[in-house]
């Protein structure tokens, strides 16, 4: 993963651009006494805004996002128990928040909720997901967020296919918006000193063969100034088009991949181990899940290692979550591309 440094000037002279001069949806957040009261431009030029989630009422609107509740820490050794309960994800004052905390809970050991197997875990905490509720082939995807500090912490912002066209993880592909891990702990970026806190999101594609020779790509970003994404909202974005998905933090663009670089491949009726073609396995429905997972393969082994128990209850809060169709071309989702140096 690579790095990004993008001085200040050039961050707020771009944001102005892009967030209204190509109005691709203008908002300011006034943040008094934990209540976020937000003024959104809906009027779009080439982006036209087809589905939403302002977060405006009182319950989890539940036409848009289903629960998880497992025990089976999602196929990364994670220590939290997913729940559909209060406790762990719930609205108020125009805000999502998904809380992680530590307590011991049963549920089921596998991704399916199926009880007739339990496993009990030390944490709990929650995980939404929009599948055939809001499933889309190419488009923009923005999501404004707050994320949660503190080694063990893994918030996540990302799309799994809604089909599995090409067979179980990750041939069918996955897009990672936006993760983390540690924010705030001690750095482990290679010119790190002691002090030095970790501040970077990431934006990854997986795809490939199924697991374990599955491979995955993507780059990291540090917003300038030493500014860390636990410490306000932030507006993570991906725009994916036929052959091409680009990734943004607060309107700057860092990282951009393409069909030329990734692949899938998967057995046929025939029992044969297949390529995949044009931009397989990216060019079939996808949709978002949101979620806070503790600890695991990656948070739990990397910077001061572990998780901290000291830090929970952690918070992962997200204003809103908005997705965008390409006017110009929506059968391929070209056209209207955000870009810049």
């Amino acid at each position: 993963m690579k790095r990004v440094e993008i001085n200040k000037t050039t961050l707020t002279m771009f944001n102005a651009l892009v967030s209204c001069s190509l109005l691709i949806g203008c908002s300011s957040l006034d943040i008094k006494e934990g209540t976020i009261e937000k003024t959104v431009v809906k009027t779009t030029a080439n982006w036209d805004l087809i589905w939403s989630d302002e977060f405006s009422g009182n319950v989890i609107d539940d036409t848009k996002w289903s629960f998880e509740e497992n025990c089976w820490g999602g196929g990364n050794d994670e220590q939290q128990c997913y729940t559909n309960r209060n406790e762990n994800a719930f609205v108020s004052d125009g805000v999502l928040t998904i809380l992680a905390q530590r307590e011991e809970f049963t549920g089921a050991n596998n991704p399916d909720g199926d009880e007739t197997q339990t496993a009990s875990l030390p944490y709990t905490s929650a995980r939404l997901n929009t599948l055939n509720k809001g499933d889309w082939l190419y488009g923009r995807f923005e999501i404004s967020a707050k994320l949660p500090q503190g080694q063990g912490t893994w918030p996540a912002i990302w799309m799994l296919p809604t089909d599995w066209i090409y067979g179980r993880w990750p041939a069918s592909g996955e897009i990672d918006i936006m993760e983390a891990v540690n924010l705030k702990a001690q750095s482990d970026e290679n010119d790190a000193v002691d002090g030095d806190e970790e501040t970077r999101v990431h934006g990854t594609l997986h795809y490939g063969p199924v697991w374990p020779d599955n491979v995955h790509a993507g780059e990291s970003y540090s917003l300038p100034d030493g500014v860390n994404p636990a410490d306000d909202f932030h507006t993570y974005a991906i725009e994916w088009q036929k052959d091409e998905i680009r990734w943004y933090v607060d309107g700057v663009h860092f990282s951009t991949q393409k069909s030329n670089v990734w692949y899938n491949q998967y057995i046929d009726d025939n029992g044969k181990l297949v390529t995949g073609t044009d931009d397989a396995p990216f060019n079939q429905k996808f949709h978002l899940l949101l979620n806070l997972a503790v600890g695991g393969a990656w948070a739990g082994s990397t910077n001061d290692t572990g998780i901290n128990e000291s830090v929970f209850p952690q918070k992962m809060l997200i204003d809103y979550v908005r997705v965008y169709q390409c006017s110009v071309n929506p059968e391929t989702g070209a056209g209207c591309e955000t870009t810049a140096e």
